[in-house]
Formats: structure tokens, sequence, C-alpha cells
């Protein structure tokens, strides 16, 4: 039997992390889709996304087209003869187009447990609601946000304490490790892909800056889940005296209670602020364009005992 076609699509880390896996198993994509390459840090200067890096380390041949509803671009993907496209985290739509190309069709490697949290920010969603448990599905892709069939998940569960970043990571090893593990299977027909139940449908929409504010009229277990979902980006964030405070870690404190909003004590300990429920002992903060320090070094700075923050 002839090894099937692979043409591999994705962009940041998460999608690199199952490239790296297809290619430490033998399964080397005849082309690698990536988005192009984009202005990063402060001179920003043009860089290669994760997938390209590899891609290039690799001599893995990378298209980076603006956008798939090219009729030059469908037809440059149509001459590669894929037999089947894996996509992860890829950043640009598939047109039916594209999707009809591959003769075993397109398979997502997608970062929840679907038909739960379908869309952008899966990871940042299952913390943010409290969730137990998440995991890895592989997708047989439709014209639909992630309404396909699912070839076969994996579930791990979400630390009491863990950030995004943190959970990102693990989610990216577990994507490739069932990729490589389910793809020979999918490749031969021995899969059959299970309908989703619409009624168990969730949503996680992209992530903006400002759904990221601290709104300290919350229960303080609420703002615990906000600071993990948004670390490392786009960061929680809070108010004082004009300038936006980043938190990127605290702890709950249900015994104290107090106006919203208001710092309680602030000192060695860090500094602790009454929410709607309960309080928050900010543990980690960063002013704009400073490095991040403990709470203790930031209340060294000046007296916040008493003061609001927005």
């Amino acid at each position: 039997m002839t090894a099937a076609r692979l043409l591999f699509a994705g962009t940041p880390d998460f999608a690199r992390a199952s490239l790296e896996g297809l290619v430490g198993a033998g399964h080397v994509p005849v082309a690698v889709l990536t988005q192009p390459d984009r202005p990063s840090g402060r001179g920003r200067k043009l860089t290669p996304s994760p997938v390209k890096e590899f891609s290039v380390e690799h001599a893995i041949p990378v298209m980076q087209p603006v956008t798939l509803k090219d009729p030059h671009v469908v037809e440059e993907i149509a001459a590669l003869e894929a037999d089947i496209m894996i996509v992860a985290a890829y950043g640009i739509i598939l047109p039916e187009a594209v999707l009809d190309l591959p003769r075993l069709g397109c398979v997502n490697v997608h970062a929840s447990l679907l038909p739960r949290w379908r869309g952008a920010a899966p990871i940042q969603q299952a913390i943010l609601n409290g969730d137990a448990e998440t995991g890895i599905c592989l997708m047989q892709m439709d014209p639909g946000l992630d309404t396909g069939p699912v070839y076969a998940s994996a579930s791990i569960d979400i630390g009491p304490e863990e950030t995004a970043g943190a959970l990102h990571d693990r989610l990216a090893t577990l994507g490739a490790s069932l990729l490589v593990e389910r793809l020979p299977d999918i490749i031969a027909g021995k899969l059959e892909p299970v309908e989703q139940d619409e009624a168990d449908a969730t949503y996680a929409g992209k992530i903006r800056k400002e759904d990221a504010k601290i709104d300290w009229s919350l229960p303080a277990t609420t703002l615990h889940r906000k600071i993990r979902a948004y670390n490392p980006t786009p960061g929680a964030w809070f108010e004082l005296a004009g300038d936006r405070i980043k938190c990127w870690s605290a702890t709950v404190l249900h015994d104290v209670n107090g106006p919203p909003g208001v710092v309680q004590q602030s000192g060695s300990d860090g500094i602790d602020v009454t929410c709607g429920e309960g309080a928050l002992r900010l543990a980690t903060l960063q002013r704009p364009g400073r490095r991040r320090v403990t709470a203790a070094e930031f209340a060294a700075q000046a007296d916040y005992a008493g003061k609001r923050l927005d």
C-alpha cells in the first residue's frame, strides 16, 4: 500500500507539537500551510511562525497564503494531490473548495472535548468555567465551526492552580500523541467518526483585552479562574492610579470580606483585595513596561491599604 500524501496546516506552538509528532513518526507532509510572517517584538521584525521554523529546519515545503479564497491558491493546494489534511490552530478558515480537496478530507486537532467549547479559545474557556477536565478531539472538518464528527478523543484533568499556558502545553503534547496514535486507522478507514450532540454544544469566542479586566464585584473564586485563564495572554488586569496593572497569580481568601475592590492589607504577605464574595491575595503583579514582581515587592513601593482598585 502506498503511503498517504499528507498536507499539514497550522501556525503556533500548539500546531508545531502535532507537526513534530507526525514527522517523528515518519508521517512527513508533502507541504505545510502556515500564516504569513508577522511583526514581533519591540523592533517589529517580521517573524516566522513556529510551524514555519520547524518546517524549514526539516526541509518541508512551506506555503503562506494570506487567504484560501484565492482560486490560484486553491489550485496550488490541489496540485499537491494530498490524500488527507491535518489542521491544528491554523488561524485561517478553510473554505469548502479546500475542505473538499483531500481524498480523505481534513482532520482537525481541537483542544476541547467537543461539542463543548467549539471556537477560538477553548483552553481559556474551560478554565474560566471551572471545568474539572478538558481534552483533545480529532474531528473530521466540515463547513461549520468545529461541528464535524469526531474520530477520537482523550481527556486530562485541569489542575486547581493551572494556568492557560500550562494547560496549553499539556494539551499540545496530548494532541500530538493522539494524532500519531490514531492517524493510521483514520487513513485506513478503520475509524468511523461519531456525530456531535448539538444539544451539548458550547462556544468559546475570540478573547479581547477588555475581557481580561478584573471586575471586583465578582466572587473571588471567579476572578481566580480569570487570572489563570488569561495567563499568559492577554493577562488579567485592573487599574491603579491610572496605570493598568496586570495580575499573573493570586490565591483565594474565603474568610475575608469587605467592599469590592478595596485593599484590606498591603505588605510582606502580599496585597489582599476584597471581592463580591471573599477576597484575593494578589501574588504576582506587573506595571506597564516593567518586569513582573511579587506583590510584596509591589507593596514595598507604597502603602496601598484602604485604596480602591478599578
